[in-house]
């Protein structure tokens, strides 16, 4: 299929060229100020600016195009008008690749009982010192157009679950409300703004939240509330009810989501944009993926292990390094492990979204899909 391009606004492109015909998967370019990022992406996860055990360079050297960090987090410490001062974050940060901030809202979720949310807003206590702060979808505004991200995110209420449908609903208006009041304060001619869909486990909530995104119009739209315990099958349900709502000519984003299997399942439904915790987490507490399950290099069984922690994996930690050694690392708590591990899973992550793009430009997604299916089944079965 030829490339079609539709220009969302004078800071992002949006070029689908191709499309599985199996599926709802798409292989597209999205062009930003600092460069171009080709989708479907995974995006790092720099919560205070940096991606644990992580450097820039080697983030460029696995083929990590976008990094995606925290507002919550860089409002607390060291503060937003500081990164400003300092010269924006990706001068802070040291990468000059696109960024995307999320708006705070699920880190306010987070915090539980610290927080109180009312129409206008959070008040909310620091995790950092116990001081009283409020976020409001303008204060959100302001502080992700002072960090200077190529894409910011509405500010949003992201529900526990279980959730009764009466408190969904309250919660999905209120955050259609705060994603006009968000439009509305966003002022940064060269950051896209993103809308999040949110309606938590009522099919009909979410079409609605979609459809009043759509009307209100922004550059991407994103789906939140999901991967929060309610398992695979209901979050693809909600995918399901979801996507057709969404504009086919704007990227699409499923926020903190998830193993491997469920990206692959997620593109095939038609999404763009992901991001989680779980390569770099997973790595620090010694689980490294492997196929489609992980290996946790702390068991005795490794000790004496020559192997690589993936046969046939191209990633720098197993072209030099044995299961034995990274288990010695473990053990020892050496910092170089953490390092290893990390390279590990984030290569495994881009190296899978980069195998699902050339699947579908070639054509193949659909044999993709069923193949990874059918592995992460019996993997799981004989595990």
């Amino acid at each position: 299929m030829s490339a079609v391009a539709v220009t969302q606004s004078k800071c992002l492109d949006f070029e689908v060229a191709a499309r599985c015909p199996e599926t709802r998967a798409r292989a597209a370019t999205l062009h930003l100020p600092r460069g171009s990022v080709q989708t479907p992406v995974f995006m790092p996860v720099g919560t205070q600016g940096a991606v644990k055990a992580a450097s820039p360079r080697t983030l460029e050297e696995l083929g990590a195009r976008m990094v995606l960090s925290n507002t919550y987090h860089l409002y607390l410490r060291p503060g937003h008008e500081r990164v400003a001062a300092l010269g924006g974050l990706h001068r802070f940060m040291g990468w000059q690749r696109p960024l995307l901030t999320d708006s705070g809202g699920y880190q306010v979720f987070s915090l539980g009982e610290n927080a109180r949310v009312d129409d206008d807003g959070v008040t909310f206590v620091s995790h950092v010192d116990g001081s009283p702060h409020r976020f409001t979808p303008e204060h959100s505004m302001a502080v992700q157009e002072a960090l200077g991200a190529d894409i910011a995110m509405v500010f949003d209420e992201c529900l526990s679950y279980p959730a009764t449908r009466e408190v969904t609903r309250r919660s999905m208006e209120r955050s259609v409300a705060w994603a006009a009041r968000s439009k509305a304060a966003h002022t940064r001619g060269d950051q896209a703004l993103f809308g999040i869909v949110q309606g938590g486990f009522e099919a009909d909530l979410r079409v609605t939240s979609a459809e009043a995104m759509t009307a209100l119009g922004f550059d991407g739209y994103a789906v939140g509330g999901l991967s929060v315990g309610e398992g695979r099958p209901l979050m693809l349900d909600m995918l399901d009810a979801v996507e057709p709502h969404l504009p086919e000519d704007a990227p699409r984003y499923l926020m903190g989501v998830g193993l491997p299997i469920d990206l692959v399942e997620a593109v095939a439904r038609g999404f763009d944009m992901f991001d989680c915790v779980m390569p770099t987490r997973h790595a620090r507490t010694g689980a490294l993926f492997c196929g489609w399950g992980r290996i946790h290099i702390k068991n005795a069984r490794f000790a004496d292990d020559p192997g690589p922690v993936a046969p046939g994996c191209a990633c720098y930690t197993c072209q030099n390094f044995s299961r034995a050694y990274l288990r010695h690392l473990f053990m020892a708590g050496e910092i170089l492990g953490h390092e290893l591990n990390t390279i590990h899973n984030l290569h495994h992550y881009l190296d899978l979204m980069a195998r699902m793009r050339a699947a579908i430009a070639e054509g193949t997604f659909g044999a993709f899909h069923r193949e990874a299916l059918g592995q992460h089944h019996e993997e799981n079965t004989h595990a």
